[in-house]
Protein backbone atom coordinates (compact mmCIF):
# COMPACT_ATOMS: atom_id res chain seq x y z
CA UNK A 1 0.00 0.00 0.00
CA UNK A 2 2.52 2.33 0.76
CA UNK A 3 4.17 1.64 -3.07
CA UNK A 4 1.03 2.64 -4.07
CA UNK A 5 0.89 5.93 -2.19
CA UNK A 6 4.32 6.48 -2.99
CA UNK A 7 3.54 6.22 -6.59
CA UNK A 8 0.72 8.43 -6.25
CA UNK A 9 1.93 11.15 -4.46
CA UNK A 10 5.28 11.05 -7.03
CA UNK A 11 2.66 11.22 -9.95
CA UNK A 12 1.26 13.96 -8.49
CA UNK A 13 3.94 15.88 -7.64
CA UNK A 14 5.99 15.33 -10.99
CA UNK A 15 2.79 16.88 -12.88
CA UNK A 16 2.71 19.87 -10.63
CA UNK A 17 6.54 20.70 -10.93
CA UNK A 18 5.80 19.89 -15.39
CA UNK A 19 3.09 22.75 -14.86
CA UNK A 20 5.41 24.87 -13.06
CA UNK A 21 8.20 24.05 -15.68
CA UNK A 22 5.51 24.93 -18.44
CA UNK A 23 4.57 27.92 -17.01
CA UNK A 24 7.94 29.58 -16.56
CA UNK A 25 9.81 28.17 -19.66
CA UNK A 26 6.72 29.14 -21.74
CA UNK A 27 7.18 32.70 -21.77
CA UNK A 28 10.60 33.28 -21.58
CA UNK A 29 11.05 30.78 -24.95
CA UNK A 30 8.42 33.24 -26.42
CA UNK A 31 9.90 36.34 -25.24
CA UNK A 32 13.44 35.30 -26.44
CA UNK A 33 12.02 34.10 -29.80
CA UNK A 34 9.03 35.73 -31.07
CA UNK A 35 9.41 34.36 -34.39
CA UNK A 36 8.22 31.16 -32.91
CA UNK A 37 5.30 32.86 -30.59
CA UNK A 38 2.66 32.29 -32.63
CA UNK A 39 3.64 28.64 -33.09
CA UNK A 40 3.83 27.71 -29.35
CA UNK A 41 0.52 29.94 -28.20
CA UNK A 42 -1.26 27.98 -26.00
CA UNK A 43 -4.50 28.23 -26.31
CA UNK A 44 -6.71 29.46 -22.74
CA UNK A 45 -8.55 25.95 -22.68
CA UNK A 46 -5.10 24.36 -22.02
CA UNK A 47 -4.65 25.90 -18.76
CA UNK A 48 -8.18 24.66 -17.33
CA UNK A 49 -8.28 21.45 -18.85
CA UNK A 50 -4.65 20.87 -16.71
CA UNK A 51 -6.01 22.90 -13.56
CA UNK A 52 -9.44 20.06 -14.07
CA UNK A 53 -7.04 17.42 -14.31
CA UNK A 54 -5.17 17.90 -11.21
CA UNK A 55 -7.62 18.25 -8.93
CA UNK A 56 -9.17 14.86 -8.90
CA UNK A 57 -5.31 13.32 -9.53
CA UNK A 58 -4.66 15.53 -6.50
CA UNK A 59 -7.31 14.55 -4.44
CA UNK A 60 -6.60 10.72 -4.99
CA UNK A 61 -3.01 10.95 -3.96
CA UNK A 62 -3.67 13.29 -0.98
CA UNK A 63 -6.53 11.08 0.59
CA UNK A 64 -4.74 8.33 0.54
CA UNK A 65 -1.97 9.27 2.15
CA UNK A 66 -4.89 10.77 4.73
CA UNK A 67 -6.30 7.88 5.41
CA UNK A 68 -2.97 6.56 6.05
CA UNK A 69 -1.16 9.15 8.40
CA UNK A 70 -4.15 11.17 9.40
CA UNK A 71 -2.62 14.95 9.48
CA UNK A 72 -3.78 17.69 7.60
CA UNK A 73 -0.85 19.68 6.73
CA UNK A 74 -0.41 17.93 3.47
CA UNK A 75 -4.44 18.59 2.68
CA UNK A 76 -4.03 22.41 3.68
CA UNK A 77 -1.00 23.53 1.48
CA UNK A 78 -3.02 21.60 -1.46
CA UNK A 79 -5.99 23.28 -0.80
CA UNK A 80 -4.28 26.71 -1.25
CA UNK A 81 -2.37 25.36 -3.89
CA UNK A 82 -5.16 23.85 -5.74
CA UNK A 83 -7.05 27.12 -4.95
CA UNK A 84 -4.57 29.09 -6.58
CA UNK A 85 -3.92 27.14 -10.05
CA UNK A 86 -7.78 27.08 -10.49
CA UNK A 87 -8.17 30.95 -9.57
CA UNK A 88 -4.92 31.47 -12.36
CA UNK A 89 -7.02 28.82 -14.69
CA UNK A 90 -10.54 30.31 -14.66
CA UNK A 91 -10.30 34.26 -13.28
CA UNK A 92 -7.30 35.76 -13.27
CA UNK A 93 -7.76 39.06 -15.17
CA UNK A 94 -4.03 39.45 -17.04
CA UNK A 95 -1.49 37.23 -18.06
CA UNK A 96 0.78 38.13 -15.40
CA UNK A 97 -1.50 37.42 -12.47
CA UNK A 98 -2.39 34.28 -14.63
CA UNK A 99 1.48 33.50 -13.96
CA UNK A 100 1.43 34.39 -10.75
CA UNK A 101 -1.04 32.59 -9.27
CA UNK A 102 -0.06 29.03 -11.04
CA UNK A 103 3.22 29.03 -9.99
CA UNK A 104 2.25 29.84 -6.07
CA UNK A 105 -0.11 27.26 -6.98
CA UNK A 106 2.22 24.62 -8.54
CA UNK A 107 4.65 25.06 -5.38
CA UNK A 108 2.08 24.84 -3.11
CA UNK A 109 0.76 21.48 -4.70
CA UNK A 110 4.37 19.44 -4.94
CA UNK A 111 5.06 20.77 -1.77
CA UNK A 112 2.03 19.23 -0.15
CA UNK A 113 2.58 15.63 -2.13
CA UNK A 114 6.11 16.06 -0.66
CA UNK A 115 4.96 16.63 2.20
CA UNK A 116 2.13 13.76 2.09
CA UNK A 117 4.38 11.30 1.08
CA UNK A 118 6.96 11.56 3.96
CA UNK A 119 4.17 11.50 6.49
CA UNK A 120 2.84 8.23 4.88
CA UNK A 121 6.07 7.08 4.52
CA UNK A 122 7.01 7.97 8.56
CA UNK A 123 3.20 6.27 9.46
CA UNK A 124 4.35 2.89 7.73
CA UNK A 125 7.83 2.90 9.79
CA UNK A 126 5.84 3.53 13.45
Amino acid sequence: MLHRQTWLDGAAASVSLLCLVHCLALPLLIAALPALSQMLAVPEEFHRGVALVALPASAVALLSGFRRHRSGRALALAIVGLGAIVWAAFWAESAAAELVGTVFGSVLVSAAHVVNWVLARDRARH
